[in-house]
Formats: C-alpha cells, structure tokens, sequence
C-alpha cells in the first residue's frame, strides 16, 4: 500500500519547499479539485497542477469535486494527471466519463460520499483503475474519520478479488495511524493530509503511518 499526500493544506506560496519535505517518502500527490458547487469550498485548479507537475516527480492523483467533470478532464490530463477520479454522484452518464478519461491515455477513478452506498459502483468496477471511498464529507480537511466507510472497503476488496478486477481501492479523509489500522487490510493507497501536513513533525507520522503497511 502506498500513501497519496493531500496538498489541501499546504502553503502554495511556498509548495516547492513543502513538497521537498517528502520527496524520499512519498510517490504519490493527492491533489483536490473544489469548485464551490458540488461541495462548498473552493481550491484550485489545472494551472497550479500544470505548475507543481513541471517540477516534481511524483504520481498525480487528481480528484474532481466538481459538478461538471466532463467540461475540466482534458485540462487536467495536460495539467499531467495521472489518475483522475471523478464523484458518482455528480453525473448522469458514468460509463461515459469513464471512457472519456480513459481516451486521453489516463487512469479512470470513481468516488462516493459518505452517504452513498458503495454497492451503487458494482456497474462499473470492470472498467476503472481506482474506487475511492470517502471517509468524511468531501470538501474540507481536518474532520473526522467516519467508521461508515470500513465496511465499503471491505466490500471493495472481496468483490476484487472475487471478480478479478484490477481498481485501486483508496480511502480519503480522516486518516490517522489510528485509523488507518481500521481498514489497511483493504487498501491500496490511502489518501492522508492534515495528519502530515499540519503536524510539527510530519516525516514521524509517515513513519507511523508506514509501521502500519
């Protein structure tokens, strides 16, 4: 399992200098995409991707808590996405998107709310790379883990395995090295940012994070 670092909170007047923190730690960048709609902050957009992308090595998980995510993936893809994820919840047409991603030669995710049943992805697991379910409301750091999200996972896994399916699974919010033992054996990656990022010793609680994988 490896850990995708949220940069949510990090200082973007100084994210070359974050960044270089855990250049030796991490592969991959969680980066969260707001747009004030479908959820109620706002954070940013291709243009600062595009500008840490130049710059850094690191695999870009791009999640789109947006509305319209059809109309921003080709943007992203050239931004340098590698991964870009997109909320069940926030289109019609989810075969659609899916296949849209995949044209552009990048790996197709797909997230729920806390609130949506994760049985509600069963149509369309054959055809993604990555499922990520959310453990807090999307849309703001700092919350609470929500024990809801155990038994998504665990689902996750069994019909992976079962089915022989190739997705990810991920899980994103409220991930501490408390929490993270409650659903490490069903992951792959694990999202993770305030619990590093805010914290005055960050590269000790990768290391805490990591005595868990």
């Amino acid at each position: 399992m490896e850990i995708s670092l949220s940069i949510l909170n990090m200082d973007y007047n100084h994210i070359e200098e974050e960044l270089n923190k855990y250049r030796e730690e991490i592969k991959y960048l969680h980066l969260d995409i707001m747009d004030g709609h479908f959820v109620p902050n706002i954070s940013f957009g291709p243009a600062v991707v595009k500008s840490i992308h130049k710059e850094n090595d690191f695999i870009y998980d791009t999640h789109l808590m947006i509305s319209d995510p059809m109309k921003y993936i080709k943007e992203f893809v050239e931004a340098g996405s590698d991964y870009i994820t997109f909320h069940l919840e926030a289109v019609e047409n989810v075969i659609e998107v899916i296949d849209y991603i995949h044209s552009f030669g990048v790996k197709a995710g797909l997230s729920v709310k806390p609130n949506t049943k994760v049985e509600e992805l069963l149509p369309y697991l054959s055809k993604l790379d990555l499922v990520l379910v959310m453990s807090v409301e999307p849309g703001f750091g700092g919350q609470r883990f929500m024990d809801g999200s155990i038994d998504k996972v665990r689902l996750l896994k069994e019909w992976k395995e079962e089915r022989n399916y190739s997705y990810l699974i991920s899980i994103d919010g409220g991930i501490n090295d408390l929490t993270l033992n409650k659903v490490e054996p069903y992951l792959d990656l694990v999202v993770v940012g305030s619990y590093i990022t805010a914290s005055k010793n960050p590269l000790e609680n990768i290391k805490l994070l990591k005595h868990n994988l």
